[in-house]
């Protein structure tokens, strides 16, 4: 192939990447809730807000699934929302979360965050995780012989705590962001996660 050859080859190759396609947001419904699913370079985040509120958080189920060739660490601390009027809210920590929900969450609140989660998680047949929320809560119910704290340890095996995943691995958990106990209002959830940046849009989000 002469110069004027591979000029056209790596013209034709910068045109294809320069006007691909982005990946775009897929909606769907599943198990009475509505998700919205992104994928970049084979790394998928999904989410779906949960219709149950607890203490001061309002909570999004989260599951994550690695589809690239090298490991990757997911957190809660990755997640933000940008509300419309300006105002991002960072999501809690796990440890924050578990603290808060062993020690102040009433029965009532711990019932209906785990049925609605459950419901959730198990009801979507689009996603099946590796490693996530059932695996820790068998681990800390095994931990607790108090028919009292084992409401509140299910509780707290929901939410999502820092995971390594390596290829083929997924996983799930609840993301809780700060909220006064109100639902989400109208704006962006921003996930930074396997080097790049996942947006769903104000629009896909909704106000309530």
């Amino acid at each position: 192939m002469g110069l004027w050859g591979r000029r056209a080859a790596l013209a034709t190759v910068a045109l294809a990447t320069f006007i691909a396609p982005r990946a775009q947001v897929i909606d769907f419904e599943s198990g009475g809730l509505h998700y919205r699913t992104l994928t970049r370079n084979g790394f998928t985040v999904m989410f779906a807000e949960l219709p149950s509120h607890v203490r001061d958080y309002a909570v999004m189920q989260v599951a994550v699934s690695n589809g690239s060739a090298i490991a990757w660490t997911v957190k809660p601390e990755d997640f933000s929302f940008h509300r419309a009027d300006g105002l991002t809210v960072q999501a809690a920590p796990a440890v924050e979360v578990v603290d808060s929900l062993m020690a102040k969450a009433s029965r009532s609140d711990v019932i209906h965050l785990v049925t609605a989660y459950e419901s959730a998680i198990y009801g979507n047949t689009q996603f099946k995780s590796t490693t996530g929320y059932e695996q820790r809560r068998r681990s800390a119910l095994a931990e607790v012989s108090s028919a009292k704290l084992k409401a509140a340890a299910a509780a707290s095996a929901i939410a999502l705590v820092s995971t390594r995943l390596f290829p083929g691995d997924s996983t799930d958990g609840a993301v809780f962001f700060p909220s006064n106990g109100k639902p989400f209002p109208a704006g962006k959830l921003v996930v930074h996660a396997a080097g790049e940046i996942f947006e769903f849009d104000a629009d896909a989000m909704g106000a309530k």
